[in-house]
């Protein structure tokens, strides 16, 4: 089962208390105070994990304690430090907390950790306390508390590119093709439930991550369908492949679909609107009047898009998709390289 939203109850260790005691020995009269200060209660830390593709471990335990601090003791021995309490989050993972909505981290690189709820400081023995003028203290600091919280875990896939349209355009088959991702085909709307990663190989070392958007249709950003559960996957990606199914045009013209479809991203985020999207024309094969692709490609072009029409049955433009994804990439990486080399020089 995919999940990517949880709501976790995390509570650090309290710190140790400290001690009130005397050095008592033979032949050593007024020994003075020797009360150890108390231990630090452990952290509560999220650590980015690749090995981990959703939040579903976070379904069935919802509340995470750390260990608590022990109590300083006499001789002037510190308690010892609670255990801070590591929790591994799937990469990608945005942190919340949960009462004010403020973004805590992004773990977005494998390693990245934040902590989310510090320990206690450990209270201080009476040793702390001795002075000229108080020899004898009988004082000790009790353990801070632990912090406590709710926090919102919401995983965004890290994809490069991620593959829109409405059920049944083709893009569980697209994904299929051109990569080893084996999402569910089947000829009925909704087969995939959840987002699908795949891998095309572009070179011996260059690459792109693919993500399969499940069910987006007419109403998503307000909770139609199943596109509404999974449009934040969207927000990583650098462009869009905007799937259209030729076949039907008779039941949904090809340019309304891809206008609903372009809505209901500015309805969910502006932002995402701003994506560079690839227009990818399927089921050609099916035609019979090829003349739709010629209107489909001059309306695209006076709009801007790249466009390109293809059969996933029959792979016919397939090689031609991959040469326009090459390229996006390198216009990707170079915008890239300005950016910082601008950063750079703005900086000197």
């Amino acid at each position: 089962m995919f999940i990517d939203k949880a709501k976790i109850f995390v509570k650090a260790g309290d710190g140790g208390n400290g001690c009130v005691a005397f050095h008592r020995e033979k032949f050593v009269p007024m020994g003075g105070p020797s009360g150890g200060d108390g231990g630090k209660g452990g952290d509560v830390i999220l650590v980015a994990d690749s090995h981990l593709q959703t939040l579903m471990d976070f379904k069935y335990k919802r509340h995470y304690k750390a260990e608590k601090g022990q109590h300083g003791q006499g001789g002037n021995k510190k308690g010892k430090d609670g255990e801070d309490l590591i929790i591994k989050v799937p990469v990608g993972t945005v942190v919340k907390d949960a009462q004010t909505g403020e973004i805590l981290a992004d773990l977005v690189e494998e390693g990245q950790s934040v902590i989310v709820a510090k320990g206690g400081r450990g209270g201080k023995g009476n040793a702390a306390f001795k002075s000229p003028t108080n020899q004898a203290p009988l004082t000790a600091e009790p353990g801070e508390k632990g912090e406590e919280k709710w926090i919102e875990l919401e995983l965004k896939l890290l994809a490069d590119v991620g593959i829109i349209g409405f059920p049944n355009a083709g893009k569980s088959t697209l994904i299929s093709v051109l990569s080893k991702a084996k999402p569910k085909i089947a000829d009925y709307p909704f087969t995939t439930l959840t987002p699908v990663l795949g891998v095309l190989q572009l070179d011996v070392d260059d690459f792109l991550v693919l993500a399969d958007i499940p069910g987006l249709i007419e109403g998503a950003s307000e909770g139609h369908g199943l596109g509404h559960e999974f449009l934040r996957h969207i927000e990583r990606t650098k462009f869009l492949i905007h799937l259209i199914d030729v076949s039907d045009f008779r039941e949904r013209d090809p340019i309304d679909a891809f206008n609903i479809i372009n809505k209901e991203l500015e309805n969910y985020s502006p932002d995402l609107l701003k994506k560079p999207q690839i227009v990818v024309a399927n089921k050609i094969d099916a035609l019979s009047d090829k003349s739709l692709i010629d209107k489909l490609e001059k309306y695209f072009a006076e709009k801007g898009y790249p466009f390109v029409a293809v059969s996933l049955i029959t792979k016919e433009g397939v090689d031609k998709l991959i040469n326009i994804l090459r390229e996006k990439k390198k216009e990707w990486i170079s915008n890239l390289e300005k950016k910082d080399e601008s950063t750079v020089l703005g900086n000197t």
